[in-house]
Parts: C-alpha cells; structure tokens; sequence
C-alpha cells in the first residue's frame, strides 16, 4: 500500500519533469534549426561586386568566384533552370552579370529595385545595350587546359593493349616514321573508320595503398589514315609530334567527349590519392592535370569535386609512454574530375593554396 502512495505522489512529478525536458528538447531543436538551415547556404564574399561585365577568357567558375566562397556550387549560384544551365551557350562576352543579394544568385538580368514610395521616384531614359557579335559563350572551367585529353586516348588495361592494332612493319624497313611515311599495321578493323591515332605505352599506374596495377597511360605520337585494310593494313602517317617505330600501337580518333560540365560533389564518399602529375613533374598548380587511383568503379563521374588535402604533421612528445599528435589533415584546394576511366580519372586542378604533391588525398568536400 506504502509503494502505491510512493507511486501516486510521483506520478505528478514524472509528469512534470518529462513537460520540463520535452520544453528543452523543443527549445534546442528551434534553436538549432537556423543553423542546419544556413548550413548548406552559399556564402557571398564580403567584396562581392553588385555588377560585373563579362569578357573573353572569363569561366563561370571565375565568375562565381568574384561572388562567392564556394564558385564550384555555381549551378545553384546562377538563376536559372534546370534546361538552361546544362546548355553551354547561355552567356557572353560583354554580358552584365548581377548579383541578387535578396535571393543569392547570379543573373544577366537587371535586378529590380524594392518598391518605393511614389515620393521617390527617379524617371530613367532606355538606354541601347550592346552584345558583342561572333563570339563564343564562355566555359565552365578553362578548356584549353583539358582540350588535349578530350580526343587522344589515356589509359589502357594489359587487356585492352594485347587486342589492339600495332605496327608491324615499315616501307622499306625503316626504323623511324615520320609525316608521309608508310605503316603495316595487324588487327585493325576495317570497321572503325580509316582515321587513326597512333600510342605508346609510357608510364604505369599502381596504387599506392593496394599494389594494384591500374592501367598504363599512354603517349600519344601522331595520327594516321588507312590506305589499304588488309592483313596486314597499310596507313599513311598523317602528323607525327614524336618519332613513330615498330611495336607502336592504334587506337580509333576520338569521338569527342562533352565540354559542358556541371560541378557536383560524388554520390558516394570517395578517397582517392594523387598518383600522377601530367607531365612527369612532382608538383603541380591551379589548372595542371593529375591522376587519381579511383575510376569508374569507384562510383566517380565527370564533373565530380573533390578537396585536396596535405597529411595532417605528426608532432613528436617527449617521454616515453606520451604518444605523438597527429595534427589533422590541411584541406587546400579543388579538382573537378573530367575524364573517367575504370580505375582511374584525370582531375584539373581549380583551385590551390599551396604545389599539389603525390600521394596527397583527394575526397568529398567537407
């Protein structure tokens, strides 16, 4: 009977207390809302223009940069919909860029004024604007930098490079061909068109964490046109950057990969490393190619974002039984990924602080 009347004079204050921590659980929910609401907001830079007129050699990465601290998230910056801002011909030298203030965007429209009092009102005169005729809408990242690795193949697996068309003899047996000179080459399809580009295997991927190999990237020599297929078929090398010999394989003309890129984090958490820095160098700046040990596979598409980050300095203790500080990872810069193969993909550097080195880690912006 005794714990009955307990139970009874603690109901009330059971009652009480879940009303109490349910309010602060309330209250701590209203409060943190306004920052997982702004949390994913862009930022506009503090010395953001209202206005900016656009010239040749601008991108909208540049573009969204002079606006923003996140130029990469510049399909959400720009005030358009989904149908415009996939086409790559929307905007021109010598058009005015706004920035909306109220809304956070990008535009090329005039931003209207807040309505105001009939007191104040200014009368404006039209005035002509003038559009810059036969000029070319401006990219999103600087293709000049990647326009190489668009049309010449990159990569090749051991797979790929045992069935594909090599050089197998000489006219006249020459050991170095050149521009009009004449190649037998084995296994070319006389399906695939008679243009061809003319390779040799330079360096050889391996990943750095695994020890898998990766692929072998491959040196792009010239080109050359089918004159004769046959077994063996017979090409006439029409430009040649390197000396071109026996054993050099072929791979088809490429088709033309797309230059209209949308920046976008991965779907999936990558962690990729950089293994190569295009052009044998051990260091690299804003707008060099790199490597990264993740492909297709590895759920990376073009377009990707990823942030670079320096390994975090180990600092040393003193004594014996103190462990040492591992200081975390330092991020830097941006790479946009713009060629995918299966294990790996090429990455042109957007943005960096500090030389890109080998074996610094590339994952999802944070």
């Amino acid at each position: 009977m005794q714990n009955l009347n307990r139970c009874a004079n603690f109901a009330p204050h059971f009652v009480t207390l879940l009303g109490f921590s349910m309010r602060k659980i309330i209250s701590l929910i209203c409060f943190l809302l306004p920052i997982l609401a702004s949390a994913d907001v862009l930022q506009i830079r503090e010395d953001a223009p209202d206005r900016y007129v656009v010239v040749k050699g601008d991108t909208l990465w540049d573009i969204s940069a002079m606006f923003f601290k996140d130029p990469w998230k510049w399909p959400e910056i720009w005030a358009l919909n989904k149908q415009e801002i996939k086409d790559p011909h929307w905007i021109y030298p010598g058009d005015v860029v706004y920035l909306d203030r109220r809304t956070g965007t990008l535009t090329t429209t005039p931003i209207q004024p807040e309505p105001v009092a009939s007191s104040d009102i200014v009368k404006l005169e039209p005035k002509v604007r003038v559009i810059a005729q036969n000029t070319e809408a401006i990219p999103a990242i600087p293709l000049d930098a990647i326009s190489s690795f668009l049309s010449r193949p990159l990569v090749f697996d051991d797979e790929e490079l045992d069935s594909a068309p090599r050089l197998v003899g000489t006219y006249e047996h020459r050991t170095l061909l050149s521009v009009n000179d004449i190649a037998y080459v084995q296994n070319l399809p006389s399906d695939k068109g008679a243009h061809w580009q003319i390779y040799r295997p330079n360096v050889k991927f391996v990943d750095p964490d695994t020890d898998e190999e990766l692929g072998q990237e491959v040196l792009y020599l010239g080109d050359a046109t089918v004159e004769k297929f046959g077994d063996p078929s017979t090409l006439r090398i029409t430009n040649s950057i390197l000396e071109i010999n026996k054993g050099d394989y072929f791979a088809q003309s490429g088709t033309g990969y797309s230059a209209t890129y949308l920046p976008r984090v991965p779907e999936n958490q990558v962690s990729a490393k950089v293994i190569s820095i295009y052009g044998g160098v051990q260091q690299a700046g804003q707008h060099a190619v790199i490597t990264l040990n993740k492909g297709r596979r590895d759920g990376l598409e073009v377009g990707n974002i990823l942030a670079l980050y320096q390994k975090g300095e180990e600092l040393k203790t003193q004594g014996w039984f103190t462990p040492n500080i591992n200081l975390p990872d330092f991020r830097y810069g941006l790479v946009m990924v713009f060629r995918v193969f299966n294990k790996v993909s090429y990455a042109l550097v957007m943005e960096t602080k500090i030389p890109v080195q080998l074996y610094d880690s590339a994952r999802n912006p944070e």
